[in-house]
This record gives C-alpha cells, sequence and structure tokens, in this order.
C-alpha cells in the first residue's frame, strides 16, 4: 500500500520521532522506499556558515541532520534515498510530494522554528492542506 514514502525531516525532535513510524510502513511491502527530504533554507545556510566558518566540513553542517535517519532505515533494512531541496519548506516539500506521486508523506508535528512551539506547525499545516496524498503527522 505505501511503496513510495515522503520522510520530510528538518532535524528537530519532532522529526527524528517520524523514523519509526516510516520504518512501520515501509515494512508493510517488500518493495517501498523512503524518500528521506531536507529542505535547505536560504537563511538558515547563511546562518549555519557564519556560525561554523572555522570547522572542517561546514558544507556539511545540514546535511548531518539525517545521518541518524539513514543509520536508523538501514539497520532497519528499508531502501531509501536521501534529497536535498531548497527554498521554503512547506510549499518544496508540497511541490516535490505532488510531482513525485508518493503514496504517503511522514512529518513531524513541529519544527526547529520557536514560535512553534504553541502551534502546529506552519510546515507541517501546509504540507497537509496541500499535498494530494495522505499526510502522517507525528508528534
Amino acid at each position: 500500500m505505501y511503496k513510495k514514502i515522503l520522510l520530510a525531516t528538518d532535524g528537530s525532535e519532532h522529526a527524528l520521532r517520524t523514523i519509526n513510524h516510516a520504518i512501520s510502513l515501509a515494512k508493510l511491502s517488500s518493495d517501498s522506499l523512503v524518500d528521506v527530504v531536507y529542505v535547505k533554507e536560504s537563511h538558515q545556510v547563511k546562518s549555519d556558515t557564519l556560525h561554523n566558518w572555522n570547522k572542517v566540513g561546514v558544507t556539511n553542517v545540514q546535511e548531518d541532520k539525517v545521518t541518524g535517519i539513514e543509520q536508523d532505515l538501514q539497520e532497519a533494512g528499508i531502501s531509501y534515498k536521501t534529497t536535498v531541496l531548497y527554498g521554503e519548506p512547506g510549499p518544496v516539500i508540497v511541490d516535490y510530494a505532488n510531482e513525485n506521486e508518493f503514496d504517503v508523506v511522514i512529518v513531524g508535528s513541529r519544527g526547529l522554528n520557536a514560535f512553534q512551539e504553541m502551534v502546529l506547525g506552519s510546515v507541517s499545516h501546509k504540507v497537509a492542506k496541500r499535498a494530494n496524498c495522505p499526510v502522517l503527522i507525528v508528534k
């Protein structure tokens, strides 16, 4: 049933909670594929670069946020790929999900934004409203 699974992540605690749900859904079909999607926001790339300018591998700061997810998927024997996209997360995830006809999108209920601690995350809200497939919001 769920062969094409989009797992959207930003490295936040809420996003990391989505891994187990992605693994459970992927195990329902032997030929499932989890596409781990991380969206780089231009202001975050600049901020990370400025804060980590003297560290080796500064260009990998954001990609490191998906390393744990990839390890968990490997250990579970799940086929996956990692996709890094650029722009505003909500619309970019929706466009990617709709263009690639995923069976389900899995996203955390809140992200890294401090304002989102009080309400349903704006990214998860946008994805739930605009994606053409079921959306699993994990809290």
